[in-house]
């Protein structure tokens, strides 16, 4: 089974072993403050015996003797639980009283400032309490001034142990209790904060597969919008898709649907002719049909490319697309007999857009005029600049189009009413949905003098504000 990492886990896996570490160090600080309490308790008392002791030393005979405080030592003994032991002497060792075997301190003892230590004593650990002061009167054939009595009094450490060891494990039940509080109130954390996206899941589940509506950005916290953001953009762009897919079958069946009943109308007839003739004329109108469903087919494919195309914004020479448009459509202007004339300035014109679609949109442009100008007629292209746009212009002293329908012209299947020559009127829709994607537009309009139409594209210049711009554009379009 395909193990899947889980951001509930993930968080748990984080914060599971820095909480058992808290745990262990909070563990560790208690058992330090245990020991160090125990001992600044037990130390006091264990001084308190020092003092007693040191209150009925006594070197009037010479030597040194000492009143033991019995009652005390036994009050002592008692709450140690263990036995005391006690050894009073001249720091030189030659005169003493009690134990002298007792471990000696590890450092030197300043005089009147006690100094406690661990140490072992017949197989017993032991707390030593060590306290040295000058004697008043000095004992011994070699006795000085400086002389000083040392006091150590030892304790086993049972009574002090029970007592840290009691200390520590209240400590450690208090610190797992917080730590399975902390691990539970985690956990319940968790799954309020993972609600959200569970109810975001069951809301996008619950939904049609043809429901590709935004999903309400603002019902979900602000950690999550990002998320539900992506999934809407994501959305509108399938959304885009499919809208482009629905237009195109519509597109086809409008316009397959007439050339195909037309071609089987007219391949009936020619079956049943007899007359040469007659059956040489119904094959050149199937060609001449076949040709003209041809043209829509590509034109519709070409829509389509423009509907739902990943437009590449680049740097485009509209001077040399244009010779080159022109040039491919030289020999059907001869065809008709039409004087097509080219005026563009002679360096570069560097506009923003995606070349292959640019082209597409200026060949539907000047096949239009050249469609719907007279035998013999006036075509003309002309590039140039003004107010930090290119344009690109194409002229034809056709028909015209009537004003009222002018705002109407570069729909889909849109033809002006006093157009006598079949076709789509996809030809201008392609071209106005090209220059769109392009950041510019289409404007399509009479010719001042005389008749003809004049459609123009407004292109931005390549420039780095301009290409800023159209990024912006196309992010809040998708």
């Amino acid at each position: 089974m395909l193990f899947r990492w889980s951001l509930k886990r993930t968080v748990l896996t984080l914060l599971v072993p820095v909480l058992a570490l808290i745990g262990a160090i909070e563990f560790w600080t208690t058992y330090r403050t245990a020991v160090d309490a125990a001992n600044s308790a037990y130390d006091r008392s264990l001084f308190g015996a020092i003092k007693a002791i040191d209150a009925n030393i006594s070197t009037e005979s010479g030597g040194v003797a000492v009143e033991l405080p019995y009652t005390m030592l036994e009050f002592f003994e008692l709450t140690a639980a263990g036995q005391v032991h006690f050894y009073v002497s001249t720091e030189d060792g030659l005169t003493g009283v009690g134990s002298p075997d007792l471990p000696l301190p590890p450092v030197a003892l300043k005089s009147r400032v006690p100094y406690f230590y661990d140490a072992e004593y017949f197989g017993d650990k032991v707390r030593i309490g060590a306290y040295a002061r000058k004697l008043d009167k000095p004992v011994g054939a070699s006795a000085n001034m400086q002389q000083r009595i040392v006091i150590k009094v030892a304790e086993t450490l049972t009574s002090r142990s029970e007592f840290i060891d009691k200390l520590v494990w209240q400590a450690a039940r208090r610190d797992i209790v917080f730590l399975l509080a902390a691990g539970g109130l985690l956990a319940l954390v968790l799954n309020l904060t993972i609600q959200p996206l569970v109810r975001l899941r069951d809301e996008v589940s619950s939904r049609s597969p043809l429901d590709l509506t935004p999903i309400d950005a603002a019902s979900v916290p602000v950690d999550v919008r990002p998320l539900v953001e992506a999934i809407n953009l994501h959305m509108a762009r399938t959304q885009q898709i499919m809208d482009a897919r629905g237009r195109f079958v519509d597109d086809a069946s409008h316009q397959l649907r007439t050339p195909l009943a037309t071609l089987r109308t007219q391949l009936d007839y020619a079956l049943r002719e007899i007359d040469p003739d007659n059956v040489k004329q119904a094959l050149g109108a199937i060609s001449r049909q076949l040709d003209d469903a041809t043209h829509r087919t590509n034109q519709m494919l070409s829509l389509a490319r423009a509907d739902a195309a990943e437009v590449t914004i680049s740097t485009v020479d509209l001077q040399s697309l244009a010779e080159q448009v022109a040039r491919e459509m030289v020999l059907p202007a001869r065809e008709k007999q039409i004087d097509l004339a080219f005026d563009a300035p002679e360096k570069p014109l560097p506009v923003l857009g995606d070349a292959g679609l640019l082209r597409e949109a200026a060949l539907n442009l000047l096949h239009n005029a050249i469609r719907f100008a007279p035998e013999r007629g006036h075509v003309s292209i002309r590039l140039g600049q003004s107010c930090g746009n290119a344009w690109f212009a194409v002229t034809d002293d056709g028909p015209g189009i009537p004003l009222d329908q002018l705002p109407r012209m570069g729909e889909r299947f849109f033809r002006a009413r006093n157009t006598t020559l079949g076709g789509s009127g996809l030809g201008l829709a392609i071209a106005r949905a090209v220059v769109e994607q392009c950041g510019g537009k289409l404007v399509i309009a009479n010719v001042a003098t005389g008749t003809g139409c004049v459609a123009t594209l407004y292109l931005q210049l390549a420039t780095v504000e301009n290409r800023q711009a159209i990024e912006r554009i196309a992010l809040l379009q998708s």
